[in-house]
């Protein structure tokens, strides 16, 4: 059985290119997912790419202003006990 269906590769053809960078370093030349500027396998399939409102991003609080603040203040509280302490021993 001979396969006599044209084949329209037009459209595939004149789509947008992905561009990723690829392991080898040129960039991706799969068809873009529509709507998107990625193939399926760089990004815009449906589901890829962070959760809305970014919950990647959140702190756990350590570098925060207050918890900054509140680790200079207890060293300078440490620094000043141990000032105290050297002149009790002093004395």
């Amino acid at each position: 059985m001979a396969n006599d269906h044209p084949r329209n590769f037009g459209p595939m053809l004149k789509s947008r290119r992905c561009g990723a960078k690829t392991r080898s370093g040129r960039p991706c030349q799969a068809p873009s997912v529509s709507g998107k500027k990625r193939c399926r396998m760089h990004g815009g399939a449906k589901g890829s790419g962070a959760p809305k409102g970014n919950q990647n991003a959140l702190k756990h609080g350590r570098y925060t202003r207050e918890a900054i603040a509140e680790q200079k203040a207890l060293c300078d509280m440490i620094r000043e006990f141990g000032a105290t302490l050297d002149e009790i021993e002093k004395s």
